[in-house]
């Protein structure tokens, strides 16, 4: 009773927005489930009214200050720029879930973000979450004849290294957008080829995080294949087996033991731009584009948008993991050091 007392002073509060450009932002939000996407945001804000309005309309003054309703029709172009972004940025579509849920792929260890401008893979990223939201969900709402509003992620920590930290401005804009403008976008985030890295980190992070947020992450063994095939889900009064996924919606990299984020271009590899998902989604863009220029010239080149303040509580997590990384790379060369044999 009280969350819908909450939807409602929320509700409320929106229908009294007066300005026509947010009004229909938040029409290109929502893509008609208004009441869904007032419950991400309270969410976001433990339901605090006051706070999850704020966050509302400083996403709304955010998505027309920086045009995100026309990102998609901005393809990055040269065809060849974007393949040197997709390469380097690895983030796919592998399937669905037996739920319907899109299961998004990111490949977070091989990740190298170094063939391109920070803005591009900034541009691309909101591109991806703009897709998302506006094509690949309602298709699986219509396949799947229930409103589906949110995925699964499969993060691969394969190849995660300490120069990561060298992109940790970066990843935290990325991540700074994404809780701020696209709260609740996804139910459960499973991270599987953890190496020793991960770990110390994940250990020093972990009680830093929401309840909300820890319950939503599960670190697997290995590549996780069988537990993702196969795990425990907890009912009221049973404990029964259920599959998350058919093995043909897993993730290349987790098909088999030490497959890892491969990085060629191949079909079966849900990263590359030859994928079905990169192909469908890059020739929409450009299909938009054309729309675009029919009514107006549009700029060629990087979209620079704006990177909102981080919460505090999120700068404080990013601040830890980059202390974490900067203490483990000084431990390693004090392992190495320690381990050289001299002359005497």
């Amino acid at each position: 009773m009280a969350h819908q007392e909450a939807i409602k002073q929320l509700q409320s509060l929106i229908e009294d927005v007066e300005d026509e450009s947010m009004k229909e932002t938040f029409k290109n939000m929502h893509q008609g489930n208004p009441t869904e996407t007032l419950v991400r945001f309270l969410k976001a804000r433990d339901w605090n009214v006051s706070k999850a309005h704020k966050m509302l309309i400083d996403c709304l003054d955010w998505r027309i200050t920086n045009d995100i309703d026309n990102i998609l029709a901005r393809p990055i172009i040269p065809a060849e720029l974007y393949r040197a972004v997709r390469d380097s940025q690895l983030i796919g579509l592998s399937g669905y879930s037996k739920e319907g849920l899109p299961v998004i792929a990111v490949g977070v260890g091989l990740s190298t973000y170094d063939k391109a401008s920070a803005n591009y893979y900034l541009q691309s990223h909101i591109q991806m979450n703009e897709y998302r939201d506006r094509v690949v969900l309602p298709a699986a709402s219509k396949k799947y004849d229930r409103h589906i509003s949110t995925c699964l992620k499969i993060l691969d920590m394969t190849g995660l290294k300490l120069s990561a930290l060298n992109q940790i401005k970066l990843m935290t804009a990325i991540s700074t957008v994404d809780d701020l403008n696209y709260p609740e976008k996804t139910e459960t985030y499973y991270i599987v080829n953890a190496p020793y890295i991960f770990s110390a980190c994940w250990k020093v992070v972990k009680p830093l995080l929401q309840e909300r947020t820890k319950k939503k992450i599960q670190v697997l063994q290995g590549n996780g294949r069988d537990e993702l095939l196969k795990v425990r889900k907890e009912f009221i009064l049973l404990l029964e087996l259920a599959e998350i996924m058919d093995y043909d919606s897993l993730p290349h990299f987790c098909r088999k033991e030490g497959s890892g984020s491969s990085r060629n271009g191949t079909i079966e590899n849900c990263f590359s731009l030859d994928h079905t998902f990169h192909q469908m989604a890059y020739n929409h863009m450009k299909q938009q584009a054309v729309l675009m220029e029919s009514v107006s010239p549009i700029r060629h080149g990087s979209v620079h948008v704006d990177v909102p303040e981080p919460d505090p509580e999120d700068a404080k997590i990013a601040k830890t993991i980059e202390s974490e990384f900067q203490k483990l790379g000084k431990n390693g060369l004090i392992k190495t050091l320690s381990g050289l044999k001299f002359d005497g």
